[in-house]
C-alpha cells in the first residue's frame, strides 16, 4: 500500500514539473492571460482538405459530395448533418473543404492561412453553398444570402441562409425576417458580428 501511494506521489511530481516546463518553453509575453493572443495567431487546423478522386469521374472544380467524416475547418462540426446550411470550397489542384454554413464559408475566404497549411487564398478555384430551399449547390458569389432572419444556423445562432435567386431569397425574409444581400454585400464587419469561433480552440 505504501509503494502504490508513493507511485502516485512520483507521478503527480512528473506531471508537475512537465506543466511547469511547458509553461516556461512559451515565448516572453505568451505566458499566463495571453492564451487567447496565441491561438489567434498560431495555425488553427481542424482536418485537412479532401483530396480530388480523378476516379470519381467529377469535373476538376464541380462542387462534391459532403463526406460524412469530413470537418469544417473553422468550427469543427460535421457539415454532412446540416446539408441545407453546407458550403464548400474547390482548390485548382480539385481538393475541397467543407463548411456547415455560409458564415463559416466566409470566415475561411477572410482568413484561409489560419485554416490551411497547404493552400492559400490564391488557390481557391471556386466556392459554393447550398439553396437552403432546394439543397443545390451554387456558385457563392452569385448567390443571395438573409442576414437577420429567424432562422438560426446549425451553431444555433444568426447565420446567412442562400439562395440562388434573389426573389427566392426576398420570399424567405417576407416569411422569416431579414435583409437580402449579394455576395459582395458581406464584408468583413458583418461577419465578425455573426461569428462564434474567431478564438475557437481545437
Amino acid at each position: 500500500m505504501r509503494l502504490r501511494a508513493k507511485l502516485i506521489l512520483l507521478a503527480a511530481v512528473v506531471t508537475a514539473i512537465a506543466i511547469a516546463a511547458a509553461y516556461l518553453l512559451l515565448p516572453l509575453g505568451k505566458q499566463a492571460g495571453d492564451s487567447a493572443d496565441l491561438v489567434e495567431n498560431e495555425l488553427c487546423i481542424v482536418a485537412p482538405a479532401t483530396l480530388y478522386d480523378p476516379a470519381s469521374g467529377q469535373p476538376l472544380h464541380a462542387a462534391k459530395s459532403i463526406p460524412l467524416d469530413a470537418r469544417c475547418p473553422i468550427c469543427g462540426m460535421y457539415p454532412a448533418r446540416t446539408p441545407h446550411w453546407a458550403a464548400q470550397v474547390v482548390f485548382q489542384d480539385g481538393a475541397s473543404h467543407f463548411f456547415d454554413s455560409p458564415v463559416d464559408l466566409f470566415v475561411f475566404l477572410q482568413r484561409t492561412d489560419r485554416s490551411t497549411a497547404r493552400h492559400t487564398r490564391e488557390d481557391i478555384a471556386v466556392s459554393y453553398v447550398t439553396d437552403f430551399e432546394t439543397r443545390q449547390w451554387i456558385e457563392a458569389q452569385r448567390a443571395f444570402f438573409v442576414q437577420g432572419s429567424a432562422v438560426l444556423g446549425p451553431m444555433r445562432g444568426a447565420d446567412l441562409p442562400a439562395f440562388s435567386t434573389r426573389e427566392s431569397a426576398r420570399e424567405f425574409a417576407r416569411n422569416r425576417g431579414g435583409t437580402v444581400l449579394a455576395f459582395e454585400q458581406i464584408g468583413p464587419g458583418l461577419i465578425r458580428s455573426l461569428n462564434r469561433n474567431t478564438h475557437h480552440l481545437h
